[in-house]
């Protein structure tokens, strides 16, 4: 009985150094995601709006951008097939099956639609204001988090909830202060609840994103993800590039690049380093999901929006009104009270794993 025992402590010991030594291997893996996710959050809407101060027009080019640099995943999946290759290992050329081309077809129909709001939006707006109002994302993955996912809501995570809705509230109310000279009060607000709406239309594909790792019925592998994300680009872009279509947008790139305010080689030069830091974005996105989870991508995307806003005054001399620290410090206090939450609740759950596995020990 006693050496029974000893065995199962033993294999309770082993499974635990086994879960820290993999949690040591991904290691790099989330690191490498978070700095993707960290040059795309920031880079990305400096860019577009770049784009649009210089003279850009055209919304549904700059949408398309936002996924149309799925080539570079083609680098990436390359690698990863070579390397098994090398190891003497045998492997599939895809793992993707058919049912989850669907499901990342229609998740890749919603990024789309969500890349067109998120546009629209900052085409009309500052980008330290849209970054604040992005950050209420957060938010809306902590609701479809607790409808898809089952995951509880907290005393912090409603907290958050609240001071983002306040600090969105103070910025609404305001449009003096922030809106751009050359915009209307109606454009300010109809970019004000565009750039809304694509935040939570982001906080839904979050959890249909993590969702879809659940239902897989397969072993999820980063390969794997990095062929969905594929998938989803391919959709995604293809939706926006049917808009361009209607628009006529292929047809005006030329001229609009003559007329650009930095010059025609500049105004590809933003297009191509628009589309690859946003693809960065996505890939560092679903990265950090595969990794962690989701909750964890939410916080990251909040927590680098102060870089931005500090960007967007640097770089593209906007205002940094009362107002606007106002709702940036509401916003650190909601992701604050957020993070510390999700906090509690994985200490909350290791310590009733580590007594249920002392417990089986114990009838062992």
């Amino acid at each position: 009985m006693v050496d029974h025992s000893m065995d199962t402590e033993g294999q309770a010991s082993n499974n635990e150094q086994g879960d820290k030594s993999g949690h040591q291997r991904r290691a790099p893996l989330i690191l490498l995601n978070v700095i993707l996710m960290a040059l795309g959050n920031t880079g990305g809407p400096l860019l577009v709006r770049l784009y649009f101060r210089c003279g850009g027009k055209r919304r549904w080019l700059s949408s398309w951008l936002g996924t149309a640099g799925w080539p570079v995943i083609l680098v990436a999946l390359f690698c990863s097939y070579l390397r098994c290759r090398l190891s003497g290992r045998h492997t599939e050329l895809f793992f993707i099956t058919p049912r989850l081309v669907l499901s990342c077809a229609a998740v890749g129909l919603l990024t789309g639609t969500d890349d067109f709001l998120y546009v629209y939006g900052l085409s009309f707006l500052p980008v330290s204001t849209s970054a604040l109002l992005v950050s209420t994302q957060l938010a809306f993955t902590a609701l479809f988090s607790f409808l898809i996912l089952k995951q509880r809501f907290t005393a912090y995570s409603i907290n958050a909830v609240g001071l983002l809705t306040v600090g969105a509230a103070i910025l609404g109310l305001h449009v003096r202060s922030d809106r751009p000279e050359n915009e209307t009060r109606k454009e300010y607000y109809v970019g004000f609840a565009l750039t809304l709406a694509a935040a939570a239309l982001y906080g839904l594909i979050l959890p249909l994103v993590e969702l879809m790792y659940a239902k897989a019925k397969q072993a999820i592998t980063y390969t794997l993800v990095l062929e969905m994300q594929l998938a989803i680009g391919i959709f995604a872009s293809s939706f926006c590039m049917g808009g361009m279509l209607l628009n006529k947008d292929f047809q005006a790139i030329p001229e609009e690049a003559k007329e650009f305010g930095l010059g025609e080689m500049r105004y590809y030069l933003v297009l191509v380093c628009s589309a690859v830091f946003w693809q960065f974005f996505f890939l560092g996105t679903v990265g950090v999901i595969f990794c962690v989870n989701t909750l964890l991508a939410g916080v990251l995307i909040a927590v680098f929006i102060p870089v931005t806003e500090l960007l967007g005054v640097v770089f593209l001399g906007e205002r940094f009104s009362s107002e606007k620290g106002m709702a940036l410090v509401l916003a650190l206090w909601g992701l604050a009270s957020y993070s510390y939450g999700e906090y509690r609740q994985s200490e909350k759950e290791k310590e009733e794993k580590a007594a249920l596995d002392h417990r089986n020990v114990q009838i062992a």
